[in-house]
C-alpha cells in the first residue's frame, strides 16, 4: 500500500513511511508526503554520478562517507527519536556524513555535513524553498543546489547563529571549495564542460 489518499491524510511518521510497499519514491517533510516521480533525467543522473565520484575521491583519507540517492536521511528534533517521533525523511541526491554515529543500516539519523540537490522542473520549488528551510532548521552545514540548465551551483553555508548565509553562486570557470569538508573542491568546467565563448559583436 502506498501513501494515504487525500481524504485520509494525517501527519505521517517514519513508521508509516516504512510500511509503504509501492514502487514509487517518496519523501516526508513535517509529516506530509511528497511524490518524487518521474525518474530523474539523463543529465541529472550524469551530474549526480560525476559529483559522487569527485567527492568519493576527495574523501578517501577522511573520516567521512558519501552516499547517493536513494538514501534515507531522517531529521528530528531528538537525537534518539523513535520511528513514531520522526516526521521528516528525505532522499537528497548526494549526502556527506562525517559523524559515524549518525549512520545505521537504514541511512542517516540526524543532519549530514553536506547535502546536494540537483534541480529538475519537478523538484525546483521544493528544493529552493522547502528543503532550504528544512536543512537550515536541522543544521545541515552546507547545502548545494546544482542547476543543470544554467550550469551553476548555489551554495548555502550555516553560520554560527545557525542560519544560512546568503547563497554564493559558482559558474563558468569557478572552483567551488567546500567550507565544511576540508579539501573538497569541484571545478565547474570539469563538471559542466567548457562554457561557450561570448559571441563577438560586429561593427
Amino acid at each position: 500500500m502506498g501513501p494515504l489518499a487525500e481524504h485520509e491524510r494525517e501527519r505521517l511518521s517514519y513508521k508509516d513511511y516504512c510500511r509503504w510497499t509501492d514502487d514509487g519514491r517518496w519523501e516526508l517533510i513535517d509529516g506530509v508526503e511528497y511524490d518524487m516521480s518521474p525518474a530523474p533525467s539523463r543529465i541529472h543522473q550524469k551530474l549526480s554520478g560525476e559529483l559522487f565520484v569527485s567527492i568519493y575521491n576527495a574523501l578517501k583519507d577522511k573520516q567521512c562517507d558519501v552516499y547517493a540517492a536513494p538514501f534515507d536521511v531522517r531529521l528530528s528534533d531528538y537525537a534518539e527519536a523513535s520511528d513514531e517521533e520522526i516526521f521528516t525523511v528525505v532522499q537528497p541526491d548526494i549526502v556527506v556524513v562525517c559523524n559515524e554515529s549518525k549512520l545505521d543500516e537504514r541511512g542517516c539519523l540526524g543532519a549530514p555535513d553536506l547535502i546536494i540537490e540537483i534541480l529538475s522542473p519537478y523538484t525546483a520549488a521544493k528544493d529552493l524553498k522547502i528543503k532550504r528551510d528544512l536543512y537550515e532548521k536541522y543544521g545541515v552545514g552546507e547545502y548545494w543546489l546544482v542547476h543543470p540548465t544554467d550550469k551553476t551551483i548555489m551554495v548555502y553555508c550555516l553560520r554560527q547563529d545557525k542560519e544560512y548565509a546568503k547563497a554564493e553562486i559558482y559558474s563558468g570557470k569557478d572552483i567551488l571549495e567546500s567550507k565544511v569538508i576540508e579539501g573538497l573542491k569541484i571545478t565547474l568546467i570539469d563538471l559542466f564542460g567548457v562554457p561557450p565563448e561570448p559571441a563577438s559583436s560586429k561593427h
